[in-house]
């Protein structure tokens, strides 16, 4: 996926990170939970009863407010330059990743460092070197 530079708006992407932490704060504040999206939707396959609903409330949100965005503020649609079999393949592996590091970027790195837990600094380092690596490499070097 590549960023529209041309459509892109610095006040759009502090909204979006306002909403983000807004969220975050209203998650753990209501009923106590971290927003870990891959703790959220692994938790929503093996969970049943009252930890459902809220966990699925949460990922119809994730997936319908793009769209949401799109009609209201005619959002410029993602353009992907990969492969759906390498989108498909990264997202299992990320969210493998996410589950064997007992978190994801938005567990360790919105909430953990927010909370400012060094275990999630150490594991925000490490997925944000991991990236910074594979980017060089399918970019630079295999690309």
């Amino acid at each position: 996926m590549t960023i529209d530079w041309a459509h892109f708006t610095p006040l759009s992407a502090l909204a979006g990170g306002a909403l983000i932490g807004l969220a975050a704060a209203l998650l753990i504040l209501g009923i106590g939970r971290v927003l870990g999206a891959a703790g959220i939707v692994g938790g929503a396959l093996e969970v049943q009863g009252a930890d459902a609903p809220w966990r699925w409330s949460l990922i119809v949100g994730l997936v319908l407010s793009p769209l949401v965005a799109r009609l209201l503020w005619s959002v410029a649609p993602p353009v992907f330059v990969a492969p759906w079999p390498a989108l498909v393949a990264s997202g299992l592996l990320v969210g493998f990743g996410a589950r064997l590091g007992s978190g994801c970027t938005s567990g360790h790195g919105v909430c953990g460092l927010a909370r400012l837990s060094p275990r999630s600094l150490v594991a925000t380092g490490i997925f944000m070197a991991a990236a910074f690596v594979a980017v060089f490499f399918t970019h630079h070097v295999f690309g």
